[in-house]
């Protein structure tokens, strides 16, 4: 997938926001891109919208993940990264409008990190789609939240379930062709990033209530990409196409799907939300075939699957861990 710009489980009415509204969640249970699995409860589950929304949010970001492709050729994948989060991280900041807060040093050590957490992340992930197709990249990186969602656990179903995913990631690596190896280590610090933004992001919510500390790690992101964004775009940048149409895979990126993932996270139960969510894989690869023109081996659409099944079975067979309210 398109990693996202980080989530906040607080305020509902911002686009960028993801609410848990008062419900007990789940932490690092979440396969999705929901840090804190917030959902509706078994008794306020409608899925019939709540399934569209998931979808929407799905293909939004994977269109968009197409379009910063393309914007490759324009300002290479530093550049990219750089204006998608610079973006991202105006809009937030227009919508949130934090006042300069008084955080202690422990705050910001924390905001830093993360910060710099979403910087590494994104960045992995357009270095690694510009040397594998979309699909593979997507795959490969998903095994970071599956990862943080069965680490420490020792039931033999979700040992079984890491196994298969593994298996499917040595299939890519074996895979050939279009699959480098060099964007696979991308593709896997992506993952390794994302796993990392899972846990930092609920420390951040636990220090930080409100929408001031997401939108300050936002920022430090932006700044972080800024050498990156210069050396591979240079003026380039300062193009209105470029920019224009950075702003557009903002968009699609972040904006649409948080707002389509809140609504759906309002009408659906977290382990349907993360079993949809499982399907970003598959629909990466079908996004790269349609509008990228990426042709897919049989081993890696087998390898594709492999990933698919472990991360819906993780989700569905997870035990559930101890609920705890976001302030």
């Amino acid at each position: 997938m398109d990693p996202p710009l980080p989530p906040h489980p607080v305020h509902a009415q911002a686009i960028f926001f993801r609410s848990s509204h008062s419900v007990a969640v789940a932490r690092r249970r979440c396969i999705g891109r929901n840090t804190y699995c917030a959902g509706a409860t078994d008794r306020e589950v409608r899925p019939s919208r709540g399934i569209a929304y998931a979808l929407g949010a799905i293909a939004s970001v994977q269109v968009g993940a197409t379009v910063a492709r393309h914007l490759f050729a324009f300002l290479g994948p530093a550049g990219t990264v750089f204006v998608r989060v610079a973006f991202g991280a105006a809009i937030l900041l227009a919508i949130a409008r934090p006042r300069w807060p008084r955080f202690d040093a422990r705050k910001w050590r924390a905001i830093v990190l993360f910060g710099l957490i979403v910087a590494g992340m994104n960045l992995c992930f357009y270095e690694a789609i510009a040397r594998i197709p979309l699909g593979v990249a997507v795959t490969v990186e998903f095994v970071g939240p599956l990862g943080v969602a069965i680490a420490g656990s020792r039931r033999p179903l979700d040992l079984a379930w890491a196994a298969m995913a593994a298996a499917g990631v040595a299939l890519l690596s074996f895979s050939g062709g279009a699959v480098t190896t060099l964007g696979l280590l991308f593709a896997l610090g992506a993952a390794a990033g994302w796993a990392s933004y899972i846990v930092i992001s609920q420390r951040v919510g636990r220090l930080v209530p409100g929408g001031d500390g997401l939108a300050f790690a936002l920022a430090v992101g932006a700044l972080a990409l800024v050498p990156f964004g210069i050396a591979g775009a240079g003026g380039a940048l300062l193009n209105v196409r470029n920019l224009g149409i950075g702003l557009v895979v903002a968009i699609l990126s972040s904006a649409i799907p948080f707002s389509l993932e809140f609504a759906a996270l309002r009408r659906l139960s977290r382990q349907l939300f993360g079993i949809l969510m499982s399907l970003e894989p598959a629909v990466g690869a079908a996004a790269g075939f349609l509008f990228l023109g990426q042709q897919l081996s049989l081993r890696d659409v087998v390898a594709i699957g492999l990933v698919i099944v472990a991360s819906a079975g993780a989700t569905r067979t997870a035990a559930p861990p101890a609920a705890t309210d976001v302030p």
